[in-house]
């Protein structure tokens, strides 16, 4: 598969096809390692009548907070307790609890379910929330999702991100898809696939639309799609390559690289592919452009100095100052929303490609991961997680990380290779 720290490649990106009916799904088995410093002891119960629905819900919820790094589960075995009970505080508070979830969930007439919750402060023995929706059949993992995000945010003080969206890229038999998922991997449908390769997905700031490269002309091209109807329109197919499409946090633009005057340079245009204006104008390949949260400046990676390293500039153009010094190869910048953060690639050690994490305020860098050829960063909406591409068993992976590397979760997923994944914005 096209990989993404070819920096020559990456001036000339990636390739969709042809539209595929949305209702095929792929299915991810998470595999969570490592222990958080801090941790909130909780027990998430099943259920009352869990089992009468299609899906376990409370097992997508305790998978969800443990995926985060900042939840332990304690077993609450084979208690019945539903939303409209009261727990014996002091029980759970001797199981060295602080926190319990109960519920219920019950099929209507018109075939909807009723998904009930409540959640208890076990230390306070107070009341913390509580929720009641009505949804149907395929919307049962969405509810779990939002019962987890009200959850974590109540525990943490901070939004969950667990009923966002994730998009990725697979490769299987010769054909590419660009996939649109849960963030935890499940209910993946299929957005856009051919036979030529598909790289380089961005969502835009409102998670409406995706944009990416496709070669299903037998040349890099850029296109934005919607994802609620699968409408789609090529922004950028000027002479040579079009590649690395980046949104500003507006939605407004996007900047891309194109070799349309020669060597890769960075261009801003409008989401409709107008008022084209170059940005860089130098000898040098200049690529992988990333918006800074506040739209004030770009990052890119450039080989002026002699090897690819990160770069920072003003977004309208201008004189570029070098962000990265450790190492002679760091690519693939992803800003994270809260603006504190950069991760991005290190090469280590010839061939050795690790995620890295820059704090912006110190310019300190840690390597995160101890793996070999990590790729494609991109940051979660509330700037906790980093979802990233990994080669693990001879498979191209899907992983996830806290941002101090103590706590992974791999997303196998039942095709063959997936890269190039993104995480998309709150809203839903």
């Amino acid at each position: 598969m096209i990989q993404r720290r070819d920096l020559v490649r990456l001036s000339a990106a990636a390739t969709p096809a042809l539209l595929l009916p949305a209702a095929l799904r792929a299915q991810f088995r998470v595999e969570i390692s490592g222990v958080g410093a801090t941790q909130v002891p909780i027990s998430v119960l099943k259920l009352r009548d869990e089992e009468r629905a299609p899906l376990a819900l409370s097992t997508v919820v305790r998978a969800d907070l443990e995926r985060s790094g900042l939840f332990k589960m304690i077993d609450g075995g084979a208690t019945a307790l539903d939303e409209t009970g009261r727990p014996s505080f002091t029980d759970w508070r001797s199981k060295g609890c602080d926190a319990l979830a109960a519920g219920s969930v019950a099929r209507l007439a018109d075939g909807r379910f009723d998904v009930r919750y409540r959640l208890w402060d076990v230390v306070k023995g107070s009341d913390l929330a509580g929720q009641a929706v009505a949804v149907p059949k395929e919307d049962l993992r969405l509810a779990a999702h939002r019962i987890a995000d009200e959850i974590y945010q109540k525990l943490t003080g901070e939004n969950g991100v667990f009923s966002t969206r994730i998009a990725y890229v697979s490769k299987t038999a010769g054909r590419y898809t660009l996939w649109v998922a849960d963030a935890d991997g499940e209910g993946a449908q299929i957005a856009v696939a051919g036979p030529e390769p598909i790289i380089s997905p961005a969502w835009s700031p409102d998670g409406r639309s995706l944009a990416y490269v496709s070669f299903e002309a037998r040349k890099a091209m850029v296109y934005v799609q919607e994802i609620a109807t699968g409408k789609r329109r090529m922004i950028a197919g000027f002479k040579g390559s079009n590649s690395a499409p980046a949104w500003s946090p507006d939605g407004a633009r996007l900047v891309v690289t194109l070799t349309r005057d020669g060597l890769s340079q960075l261009y801003s245009m409008n989401r409709n592919g107008e008022d084209l204006q170059r940005l860089t104008n130098t000898n040098a390949i200049d690529t992988e452009a990333a918006y800074s949260p506040d739209g004030k400046s770009i990052y890119f990676v450039s080989d002026r100095g002699g090897g690819p390293q990160i770069y920072r500039m003003p977004a309208r153009g201008g004189n570029a100052e070098r962000v990265t010094f450790n190492g002679a190869y760091n690519i693939s910048p992803a800003l994270s929303p809260d603006g504190r953060y950069m991760a991005f690639v290190t090469r280590l050690n010839g061939n050795t490609f690790r995620l890295a994490l820059m704090d912006l305020g110190s310019g300190s860098v840690t390597t995160l991961t101890d793996t070999s050829d990590d790729e494609s960063p991109w940051f979660a909406p509330n700037s906790r997680l980093i979802i990233y591409a990994s080669r693990a068993g001879g498979r191209d992976v899907l992983m996830t990380t806290t941002l101090d590397g103590s706590i992974k979760a791999r997303l196998n997923a039942p095709q063959a290779d997936v890269r190039e994944p993104v995480w998309g914005p709150y809203g839903r």
